[in-house]
């Protein structure tokens, strides 16, 4: 009884601390700290959880997050992609693949929104160069064929296939070392706001004919659009106005909605942030719907622990102890040996029967100590049972048979007198 209550209270704590870790842990997943700035998955003002959870609100409209860590888009027709919190040096060279990808994302109808980290200090604009590196050569020297030791892949210069780069003007500082943000005016005929806060030093420069500036600050461009047949492209140098906290203190409601376009799927890129899902036995159960097939293992394994830990059958009654009985020699063992085998009637016959077996030949002179001895037993035996006492008879027999060895039997040693 006490072995189980001592499992049933192992069991209780251990079940109150998974629950406590578990709480935890929700508590710090729902604050959404945990994620990178910008993440949709994040609640905090950094985060942009309120414009993915309102976009899931409208009605035909598909909002989903995308954490596959492959280069690949999605179909093209009726997705706008979002790109949130990119960075320069991600985007100024891009490898031919991803080059594909979004040339074929952007012609089959998508819509791809690149918003960039709200810089404010000067970042990496140039991190890579394409092609591999010839080392220099000496003067008066012709030049030798020289093969590359390491063959890189040749990266796509970004102003090259969609004709923008980007550069930085720093923002103004405030007493308190602070930046203030700067005022981005519009440049266009749509019906969105006048002025907005722009919180990035980043702006694009030596833009394409085919870019539309929507937003400019001082002259500078910080939001364009640039046409591909069906599909398009939107550069923003900022992501503030997209996080919780724009949402709730400057929201402009008209310009989330020109952001994504008509399209009725909008994808959130997670994965660029580090948030990939990593595929594993969790994963694989989910994908191929396998969940029962896991319950019924753990039941399994739960029977199976249940079993080995309490038996089915009743426990045996605790028995009282047995008291401790002492041991006897030999020769009581023989006294309850003739006890259990001979009557007490025939045991003086049978004693005397084997006392005549051991007397030695030649012995003419016990023959009528002998003949004595039977008359007495013979005598012994007549009586009726009330009447015989076989303890008298013996000794009558012992003092015909060996008078000195009766003598002493019936007249024990007395104590030594003192002189």
């Amino acid at each position: 009884m006490r072995r189980h209550l001592s499992v049933a209270g192992l069991l209780i704590c251990a079940a109150a601390f998974a629950a406590g870790l578990v709480h935890f842990f929700r508590m710090r997943f729902e604050m959404g700290d945990v994620y990178p700035a910008y993440s949709s998955l994040r609640a905090d003002p950094l985060g942009t959880m309120a414009f993915c959870e309102a976009l899931e609100l409208i009605p035909q409209v598909a909002a989903r997050r995308d954490f596959s860590a492959s280069d690949r888009l999605p179909d093209g027709k009726g997705v706008a992609y979002l790109h949130l919190a990119a960075r320069t040096e991600d985007w100024s060279w891009v490898s031919p693949e991803v080059a594909r990808q979004i040339d074929g994302f952007v012609a089959a109808g998508g819509r791809l929104v690149i918003t960039f980290f709200p810089e404010t200090t000067a970042p990496s604009l140039s991190p890579a160069t394409p092609g591999p590196v010839m080392p220099p050569i000496a003067p008066g020297k012709k030049a030798k064929p020289h093969r590359a030791q390491s063959r890189q892949p040749e990266l796509v210069s970004f102003k090259q296939r969609w004709g923008a780069e980007f550069s930085f003007v720093a923002l103004r500082t405030e007493t308190d070392d602070t930046y203030e943000p700067a005022v981005a005016e519009r440049q266009s005929d749509l019906p969105l706001p006048d002025e907005l806060d722009w919180h990035s030093g980043l702006v694009l420069t030596n833009l394409d004919k085919s870019w539309r500036t929507i937003y400019a600050r001082g002259g500078m461009p910080v939001l364009a659009e640039r046409r591909f047949g069906p599909g398009a492209i939107v550069l923003a140098t900022d992501s503030f106005f997209l996080s919780n906290e724009a949402m709730r203190q400057d929201r402009h409601a008209d310009l989330l909605a020109w952001l994504i376009g008509p399209e009725r799927e909008i994808v959130f890129d997670e994965a660029h942030l580090g948030v990939v899902e990593a595929p594993g036995v969790a994963g694989l159960l989910r994908q191929y719907r396998l969940e029962g097939v896991a319950a019924g293992l753990l039941l399994l394994a739960a029977l199976f622990i249940w079993k080995n830990s309490s038996s089915l059958a009743l426990p045996a009654p605790d028995l009282a102890p047995v008291p401790y009985v002492a041991g006897k020699d030999t020769s009581a063992g023989f006294v309850n040996l003739l006890r259990r085998n001979i009557m007490p009637r025939d045991l003086l016959g049978i004693c005397f029967a084997e006392w005549t077996k051991s007397l030695a030949r030649g012995s003419a002179h016990l023959i009528a100590r002998v003949d004595a001895a039977q008359t007495l037993l013979e005598a012994e035996n007549a009586r009726p049972n009330p009447q015989r006492d076989p303890v008298r008879t013996y000794r009558q027999i012992c003092t015909v048979l060996q008078p000195s060895i009766a003598a002493r039997v019936e007249s024990p040693p007395q104590p030594p007198t003192s002189i």
